[in-house]
């Protein structure tokens, strides 16, 4: 079982903090460091002091980290050009020395594009199709040819499909709770399947869905990897869980029902109930990023079980 750790930095954190949490993810042998991908805080948080941008993020991180895999959960399709986001991709995994990985969803936040003049267009899911298979295409392109693609919503010719990732394949991820589209998406372009902050039952049932759509599509199963993306809050006993749950805005009991919470030994029966499903990576969402004790917990009494 793969641990990653991953941030959600529009909610109020400054680079440097992000740094400090990669560095204590490579420290503590986590497997990544992820983050997402938004530009407007949610709930309650002020979001000061103003929102980072993902890749701007990871490519700082590309050159300060060594061995954690590096990516976001997910990147809004409806932020970035799919010809300028291969690029932008690429590079981030040239300078990590092949580390990168690459979620990708269809955007959905309405209100962050309103703030920041984004345009949020109705039809999102049929230009995420075309974003992967320009995206995907452009980095399969040999080197010397050039990708031509005219669809409906993006049209590219004679691209000199440059540069390359340093790895042969960037592993691309795809998510989401829906239940015939996004299976079918998955089966066609993921190397990883993410469901986020779902039950044990949900999880089960769309992982059944993705697998089908991948034998519908002629693809082994096997291939791709399943994972789970949850809220994390462990603590040694009541007390301290209860103190970590306060930090968030959270309470204690509805994180342990929805999301990995409670005691170490708690949170590894848990995430082995996830793996059930065949989880085999679980996203931890940590919010609150200045709380690096709860990573050195995490590490030395849930991680240690799971290895």
């Amino acid at each position: 079982m793969d641990l990653r750790i991953f941030t959600e930095p529009q909610q109020g954190a400054t680079y440097d903090t992000l740094l400090t949490v990669a560095k204590a993810t490579e420290d503590l042998g986590f497997d990544a460091f992820f983050r997402s991908d938004h530009y407007l805080s949610m709930g309650s948080a002020d979001g000061l002091p103003g929102p980072t941008d993902a890749w701007i993020t990871l490519a700082g991180l590309a050159r300060e980290t060594k061995r954690i895999r590096l990516g976001t959960l997910m990147t809004a399709g409806t932020f970035r050009l799919p010809g300028v986001l291969a690029i932008q991709v690429a590079q981030v995994d040239q300078m990590s020395g092949g580390r990168v990985e690459l979620g990708l969803g269809a955007g959905w936040f309405e209100e962050e594009h309103k703030a920041y003049g984004i345009p949020f267009p109705k039809e999102k899911f049929a230009r995420l199709e075309e974003q992967l298979e320009i995206v995907t295409g452009l980095w399969a392109t040999e080197t010397g040819k050039t990708f031509d693609y005219h669809g409906t919503h993006y049209d590219l010719t004679r691209s000199p499909a440059l540069p390359k990732p340093a790895q042969s394949k960037v592993p691309v991820l795809i998510g989401g709770h829906g239940a015939t589209r996004t299976p079918r998406l998955a089966a066609r372009f993921a190397d990883e399947f993410n469901m986020p902050f779902a039950s044990i039952e949900d999880t089960a049932r769309q992982f059944g869905r993705v697998r089908d759509a991948a034998r519908e599509a002629g693809r082994d199963p096997g291939d791709l990897v399943y994972s789970n993306a949850l809220v994390v809050c462990v603590g040694k006993d009541d007390q301290e869980v209860a103190r970590r749950a306060a930090a968030i805005g959270r309470e204690a009991d509805e994180l342990k029902a929805n999301g990995l919470a409670g005691s170490p030994a708690e949170v590894v029966d848990k995430i082995g109930r996830y793996a059930e499903t065949g989880c085999s990576r679980v996203y931890l969402q940590v919010l609150d990023l200045h709380d690096l004790d709860h990573l050195e917990l995490i590490s030395a009494q849930v991680q240690s079980q799971l290895s």
